[in-house]
């Protein structure tokens, strides 16, 4: 289903009887290098594609908020003066935003409306980050709050990590928050600081999703940020961001075997992210994608979040002609690869890389080409 504002509109107005108030939307992300540095303070480069969750309501006269969710066909309902926990797992990143809104001061309003969206779930396309954004903008709307990007993504990463339990670091909010148009955001997850970077002429990228998916709070995610606190206590810092190559190299033997990868893989991540955003203003293409496909032997090997998926995904891409470079992307355990590559050859690419990818696994992909579109916004309404 493709989704923009005038058939949310008309949505809202077929369950509720007439036009909604505001509607809101924001968008998905694709990471193009820079994993699982996010929470070791260290940085990304992301891009917020043209896939989006979308809330269209009205203000209620009280302090409850009514939401139908076109994407599981249910119906959640919660006031706002005792929020608790319930079974709709969906609803629980709508309470921990108004949790966390509620808990840095900001007074609430009610309201009721729907919510839909067509970024794929369980794709490691931050599907949650975009409800939790696209909440927070619904809230700010109905309520009147000040819309500062950075704060929202704060208030939004505390929510999933405080309410829905899942240690993500500030990328994914940040990222469907601040998003710009035709560029991708090279973000220092410490300062918070974003850089737009566009994208070089003639290259598009595509996001390949393998069909397989992994339930984020119950994978390795955790560990792997235990492992990554370990490390950066034993070079005495607070983030393995300030941890050199050399400075690793060092120490490394110090560590066991997986902290010691786990830690290799982020030392060395942040290095290619720095180097893939300067490759991207040169129009480096050949330097950038050696970078992406650098990044994605190191998540297969030493952070040990790929799959065969994946791994079949990748090695298709990287084989068409016109494909620089390619890498899994999101936490790992299956979801989505990213490619980047010639626009011109778009077609080609998706058609063979599906057939390739199909007849290695079994599996039924989608891969689309995506545009790098302005973060969280009101798109009906003031």
């Amino acid at each position: 289903m493709t989704l923009d504002q005038d058939h949310v509109a008309a949505l809202f107005a077929q369950r509720f009887g007439e036009a909604p108030r505001w509607v809101v939307r924001a968008p998905g992300r694709v990471n193009l290098i820079g994993e699982h540095t996010d929470y070791n303070g260290g940085f990304v480069l992301p891009l917020a594609i043209d896939r989006a969750i979308w809330i269209a309501l009205r203000p209620r006269p009280d302090r409850s908020v009514l939401v139908h969710s076109l994407d599981y066909n249910e119906e959640a309902a919660f006031s706002l003066d005792t929020l608790a926990k319930g079974e709709q797992p969906w609803a629980e990143y709508l309470k921990g935003t108004a949790w966390s809104l509620a808990d840095a001061g900001f007074a609430l309003s009610g309201w009721e409306g729907i919510v839909a969206g067509d970024v794929p779930l369980g794709a490691g396309l931050s599907s949650s980050a975009a409800l939790e954004m696209a909440t927070a903008r619904a809230f700010a709307a109905v309520s009147g709050l000040p819309w500062d990007p950075p704060a929202m993504a704060l208030l939004g990463q505390r929510a999933e990590n405080r309410w829905v339990g899942v240690q993500c670091g500030i990328m994914d909010q940040l990222a469907s928050a601040s998003g710009r148009a035709g560029c991708a955001l090279l973000i220092d997850c410490r300062s918070l600081h974003t850089t737009a970077v566009p994208f070089p002429r003639g290259v598009a990228v595509v996001v390949l999703d393998t069909a397989t998916r992994r339930g984020l709070a119950d994978s390795a995610y955790n560990e792997r940020r235990a492992q990554c606190e370990a490390a950066a206590a034993l070079f005495g810092v607070e983030f393995l961001r300030d941890v050199t190559r050399e400075a690793f190299r060092r120490r490394a033997e110090e560590l066991d075997d997986a902290t010691r990868r786990r830690a290799r893989h982020v030392v060395t991540e942040n290095e290619r992210t720095l180097r893939a955003a300067e490759a991207m203003q040169r129009e480096d293409l050949t330097s950038l994608g050696q970078l992406l496909n650098n990044s994605h032997e190191s998540l297969r090997d030493d952070f040990e979040v790929s799959c065969p998926a994946l791994d079949a995904m990748v090695e298709a891409a990287q084989a068409h002609p016109s494909c620089h470079g390619a890498r899994m992307t999101g936490a790992g355990f299956g979801g989505c690869a990213v490619a980047v590559i010639d626009a011109a050859g778009s077609d080609d690419f998706t058609r063979t890389v599906a057939a390739q990818y199909q007849l290695a696994t079994g599996h039924v992909p989608s891969l689309y080409v995506c545009q790098a579109t302005d973060g969280a916004s009101v798109v009906v309404g003031d």
